[in-house]
């Protein structure tokens, strides 16, 4: 069998081994470790595994995920989600549909910490649910804005998957993370018009709060007072230039746990399981890496990626085409898979080809396919990919959001849900549009903070 037959069938081994429930991580390395030996003989595997752990694993930028990792388990724990709410709520709560609005606000929030869209929703589910039954919100609006309010955590800095992402595609993380602040933000007010437009069309959906007394809206805010300097110690110090994310990270650790301790939510069992929680996930996320560079070399030997991007130019298909094609399968994979997963998996491949299309260059040089340099394409692909990934968790009928939210709502039938979370599945698309359309709004502020 010739090579690239033989890395087609790998892939589609691959999804197979997953489909029956293989984990991803023995998935990847059974299917690179295999298709190295049938591609090159057991020699180069052999070679390859005395050094290639190692090698993957003493990388320093990986240090960095063990620490947001514990960071984003620790807030989790901490009472820092509902001082989140609760001050969103003080400033919006009044709005028509403006409890509905804190909650996307605080998940926001929360998600930048966590990092998780799972544990994101799930906890601002706990968090939240409660106070949009109060104000009697419609179950549509109520579970369908705190479904779409866990996808926002991927994309707003730090986010474990971006720094993932960064790592793969030999991005450096401090841009990825700037770069992530503009379509981030742009995102919580996409769907905060959401809500506005959806109250306005059907007020009975979103009522109005109470206004609370002076004492209540103060006391809310300074509550939020210590979460706000969590964040700007640790993004603004990166942003800054005054440390990198890892130590940026362990500082983060470190307040958050004070500030669990000093509001008494966190206790030795808590913490003893934070620590629990960090190491099955870090040691689960490093696994993955592993397969995934198995899969890459044997995706490059096998020489499939080069030959896709051959194919896609001899059938003159547009360079945009191609990636858009590419961006809505990973909403279609996004429905079966979380998005680190997925981006283990399926950024080794999608990358080289890409890379490939725009000029096989990586030394910043101008490429022909999208007319950007290639280290403009990792951060413009990188953040695109991300948002499709994630918008995989409100697809139906897979969504996994969506289950999530509904475990807790138990009184909203799912169909509810996925009617609430539509509008915001649109809001998205558009926001997906509009970078593909303006590649500056990515690429503007990493160049200008670079400059």
């Amino acid at each position: 069998m010739d090579p690239i037959s033989l890395g087609v069938l790998g892939l589609v081994g691959l999804v197979a081994l997953i489909a029956i429930r293989m984990p991803i991580a023995y998935a990847m390395i059974l299917v690179g470790g295999g298709g190295i030996m049938m591609v090159n003989g057991p020699m180069p595997v052999l070679n390859q595994l005395k050094t290639l752990a190692y090698g993957q694993f003493s990388i320093y930028s990986l240090t960095v995920i063990p620490m947001f990792v514990l960071m984003g388990s620790l807030a989790a724990k901490s009472g820092l989600s509902q001082a989140m709410f609760r001050a969103a709520n003080a400033w919006l709560g009044w709005l028509r549909g403006g409890t509905a609005m804190a909650a996307i606000a605080a998940c926001a929030g929360f998600g930048a910490v966590c990092g998780s869209s799972l544990a994101t929703a799930s906890t601002m589910g706990r968090v939240a649910l409660p106070e949009l039954r109060r104000y009697r919100y419609s179950g549509a609006l109520a579970t369908g804005s705190l479904a779409a309010g866990g996808v926002l955590g991927i994309l707003i800095p730090p986010s474990v998957v971006l720094i993932i992402y960064a790592i793969i595609v030999e991005a450096n993380i401090v841009t990825m993370f700037i770069a992530a602040l503009v379509p981030g933000i742009f995102a919580v007010i996409l769907f905060l018009l959401t809500i506005a437009a959806y109250v306005t069309l059907r007020p009975a959906a979103g009522p109005r709060g109470g206004a609370g007394d002076r004492a209540e809206f103060l006391a809310a805010t300074i509550g939020v007072v210590p979460v706000l300097i969590i964040f700007g110690l640790v993004l603004g110090g990166i942003y800054a230039g005054f440390y990198n994310p890892t130590p940026a990270a362990a500082i983060g650790v470190v307040l958050v746990l004070l500030y669990g301790l000093a509001q008494q939510e966190i206790d030795r069992t808590k913490l003893i399981d934070a620590l629990k929680e960090t190491a099955s996930t870090t040691g689960m996320i490093y696994l993955i890496l592993l397969g995934a560079e198995l899969m890459k070399i044997f995706m490059s030997r096998a020489g499939l990626p080069q030959a896709t991007a051959e194919w896609i130019s001899q059938a003159g298909v547009a360079p945009m085409i191609v990636l858009v094609l590419l961006l809505i399968a990973l909403i279609g994979l996004g429905c079966l898979m979380d998005s680190l997963s997925m981006i283990l998996l399926v950024i080794p491949f999608f990358w080289p080809v890409l890379m490939e299309i725009n000029g096989g260059l990586y030394q910043g040089a101008e490429g022909s396919g999208f007319g950007m340099s290639t280290d403009e394409l990792r951060i413009w692909f990188g953040i695109l990919a991300l948002i499709v990934v994630e918008l995989g968790l409100i697809t139906p009928p897979v969504g996994l959001n969506v289950f999530v939210i509904s475990a807790l709502a138990k009184d909203v039938p799912m169909i509810e849900t996925f009617k609430g979370v539509a509008p915001f599945f649109g809001a998205e698309i558009f926001r997906v549009g509009v970078l593909l359309a303006f590649p500056a709004l990515t690429l503007w502020l990493p160049s200008v903070m670079s400059g």
